[in-house]
């Protein structure tokens, strides 16, 4: 049976579904870093960094650190498992690239084949 996405799952895939957040999340997978390397590294102005980091941190998605005056965050993995877990429930049911939509509907165009009966 497919679940639902639990309701958890729900601000991950709306956190994931920006690439400056995606690109965030692939920085820190590196490795910790400070929002404002995150800026940098986006081209980003701080305000705008920091409403990424918010969507983030309500996702639960990172955690973070002020060391003196500089926040640093570090990326949270458990929300990552749960998704990942989510999607390979899934995987039995992929099949090979063959078998596609097309393939489908071209099996039930087909039509019934007439089994021959004995006179």
């Amino acid at each position: 049976m497919i679940s639902r996405v639990p309701d958890d799952l729900s601000p991950v895939f709306d956190a994931l579904a920006n690439d400056h957040r995606r690109e965030i999340i692939r920085a820190l997978a590196l490795q910790p870093q400070s929002i404002s390397q995150l800026a940098s590294l986006r081209g980003m102005s701080l305000p705008a960094i920091h409403k990424h980091v918010r969507v983030l941190e309500n996702a639960a998605m990172v955690r973070r650190r002020k060391i003196g005056r500089t926040n640093f965050l570090a990326l949270e993995r458990a929300p990552l498992r749960r998704l990942t877990r989510w999607v390979e429930q899934f995987h039995p049911w992929w099949g090979i690239e063959a078998e596609s939509l097309e393939t489908y509907a071209a099996y039930l165009s087909k039509e019934p084949e007439m089994t021959q009966e004995s006179s």
